[in-house]
């Protein structure tokens, strides 16, 4: 547990926390993720999306409960150790810092690629650099950033949805409808991909205001609001380019517009392209340096990282180690390999968080049976659905880790 001196300061409140929570969910992954999930499930799209947001709703109703509960920095992390033992909590903490970092870079290669394409892997570092040095300065700072950036993108995707509905259908084509179960699976579990973010209120915890009440209220809206806007730009995307023209665009969004018949506009979707990517990449780093936090306090990682900075208030050092190993990954990886590992690794954190709530008591507050059971099933469901080589490098990391952590044992009784 922390110290006194350790503990971080309560300053968000409901809006801050949706904000960061939306902020994390309406970013990148609506402008990248609807293309390839058109391709696995086609013109079964949105019945992939639906089958994304009820596993979200489920982890989201799970995450909420425990949340609630353990009102502390670590998300997880935290419920896995208090609910399941200390193992399940290490490896939900390794999974997500492990996934999470492959996801800032693939946010970072995101912000690159639309930015300055030539040289999207300098852009990618230089951005980790930026957003880093806004996080250092404090969450207050992070969350007014985060709030200016949802707000330019939510413009930009209401410009979208409007000219896609009311624009030009003509170019609309059609993948042969040859698409069953398992591509509706995989392309849910790419559409979860960009739901994932209101963890990243959870993980906020220790720094949310009266968190019993502001934590599961704020996880809700967003995740609503999030699913609102998926579902519109969904709509608008299959109905100007159709599942088969979705599919094979490399700027889906853009096209849109294009192809819809007002190309003039295409440019101010590509910067709000950037600002999503730049907006969830601030909102990832904050959330897994947190996580580090936690795990560096209870010395599953070095205890240096525990450190709070005594003016800012923020864990300095795990922001600082969290931003220099994103901007590694994303000067060296493929952004497809990001994805894709990263997908499976969250989907495995919150199978733990789903099965960690299902412990919980009706005093406790408990979410319905069913939740964390339908949640559960789905996290492997869908994780196993992804590409295999996602799926054989997410157990890779994860049998490390559980290594590492057998071996601290033994370390510890020597």
């Amino acid at each position: 547990m922390a110290t006194h001196g350790d503990a971080l300061r309560r300053r968000l409140g409901l809006g801050d926390s949706v904000i960061i929570g939306l902020g994390s969910m309406v970013g990148a992954g609506i402008f990248a993720a609807l293309a390839p999930a058109a391709a696995a499930a086609g013109s079964w799209l949105l019945l992939a999306l639906a089958v994304a947001a009820l596993l979200a709703y489920c982890n989201a109703m799970s995450s909420a409960r425990l949340a609630a509960r353990y009102p502390v920095s670590g998300g997880t992390y935290v419920y896995g150790r208090e609910r399941l033992g200390a193992f399940w909590g290490y490896l939900a903490g390794w999974g997500f810092v492990a996934g999470k970092t492959a996801s800032c870079a693939a946010m970072a290669l995101t912000v690159g690629g639309y930015a300055w394409p030539e040289y999207s892997r300098v852009v990618a570092v230089a951005a980790v650099v930026a957003i880093t040095g806004i996080n250092y300065a404090g969450v207050q700072k992070s969350a007014l950033a985060t709030r200016i950036v949802v707000a330019a993108v939510l413009a930009v995707l209401a410009v979208v949805v409007g000219v896609g509905l009311f624009g030009n259908h003509s170019a609309a084509t059609a993948l042969p409808d040859r698409i069953g179960p398992r591509g509706v699976l995989e392309a849910a579990g790419l559409l979860f991909f960009a739901f994932a973010g209101y963890a990243r209120i959870a993980t906020l915890g220790e720094e949310v205001r009266d968190p019993r009440r502001t934590i599961p209220r704020a996880i809700m809206i967003a995740l609503g609001l999030a699913l609102t806007v998926y579902a519109l730009v969904a709509v608008a995307a299959l109905a100007v380019l159709g599942s088969a023209g979705l599919a094979h665009a490399i700027a889906p969004l853009a096209r849109v517009i294009s192809l819809a018949g007002i190309p003039g506009l295409a440019p101010a979707v590509r910067v709000g392209a950037v600002l999503a990517a730049a907006g969830t990449l601030l909102a990832l780093i904050l959330g897994v340096s947190r996580t580090v936090l936690a795990m560096a306090r209870d010395r599953y990682l070095p205890g240096a990282l525990a450190a709070v900075h005594p003016r800012f208030g923020v864990p300095h050092r795990a922001e600082s180690a969290v931003g220099a190993v994103v901007a590694i990954v994303a000067g060296t990886f493929d952004l497809r390999a990001a994805i894709g590992f990263s997908s499976f690794t969250v989907l495995v954190y919150y199978l733990i968080a789903n099965a960690s709530a299902a412990t919980l008591t009706e005093a406790e507050d408990r979410p319905a049976r069913w939740v964390p059971l339908v949640g559960a099933a789905g996290c492997v469901v869908v994780g196993f659905s992804l590409p295999i080589g996602s799926v054989l490098a997410g157990l890779a990391v994860l049998a490390i880790g559980g290594c590492w952590y057998a071996a601290r044992g033994w370390s510890t009784h020597d």
